[in-house]
């Protein structure tokens, strides 16, 4: 039997004291999250690579490992990278990874995200996510040979078609154990797709937001 598609959509949080307190509460559930070992800010690119070794070579060398991060996005490749350097320090270890998005996760930074299990993902109160297509920019210049046109033509065709399946792998990552089906992704991310931590939350796509 098909499990029915979910709401995408959530009301809004209520700004009462109880409301407010709830959050509080969910915060000292995990006290660990108010002192990240990792803070990553601004674009996702050299720089922050450079800042995410040299934070990791500080950090303790066992226990949980939380990484923040609040970025309005940037390589992809090195989002993939610095996920992919956590996951393999997971696997070997076995250390507990805990992410924690703050104020904006969007681009690459979701992609970041998607590296962490959906258990293992927080958001502070209004963050918001932003998933969307990769894009490209290019000429495609033709002169010569009229065969080596070919070659050249089938060369960025290969490009793109094998970016369309790296987006396509993380989008699965993103939505894995969630509640959102990996082709609603499919259909919002053309048109960038935000979600609020709260909404984020409803969906699966978190567990919590402090």
């Amino acid at each position: 039997m098909t499990e029915p598609v979910p709401s995408l959509s959530a009301p809004e949080p209520s700004a009462s004291p109880a409301y407010s307190s709830a959050l509080s509460g969910r915060a000292t559930r995990y006290p660990l999250l108010d002192k990240p070992h990792i803070n990553l800010g601004g674009s996702v690119d050299q720089d922050m690579y450079r800042s995410f070794r040299d934070q990791l070579a500080r950090a303790p060398h066992d226990g949980p490992l939380v990484v923040a991060i609040s970025t309005l996005g940037g390589d992809p490749e090195i989002a993939r990278l610095m996920g992919d350097e956590l996951r393999l320090m997971r696997e070997y270890s076995g250390r507990e990874m805990l992410f924690l998005g703050k104020v904006a996760v969007y681009s690459a930074g979701a992609t970041f995200m998607a590296s962490f299990p959906v258990d293992k993902r927080f958001l502070t109160r209004g963050s918001r996510l932003m998933l969307h297509e990769r894009q490209m920019t290019a000429t495609v210049e033709l002169s010569g040979p009229l065969r080596m046109q070919v070659a050249s033509l089938k060369a960025k065709l290969h490009e793109i078609e094998e970016s369309v399946r790296i987006e396509e792998e993380g989008f699965r990552a993103i939505v894995t154990g969630s509640r959102v089906p990996f082709e609603e992704v499919c259909k919002r991310a053309p048109a960038n797709w935000y979600i609020e931590a709260e909404e984020a939350r409803s969906l699966g796509l978190v567990l919590d937001v402090i």
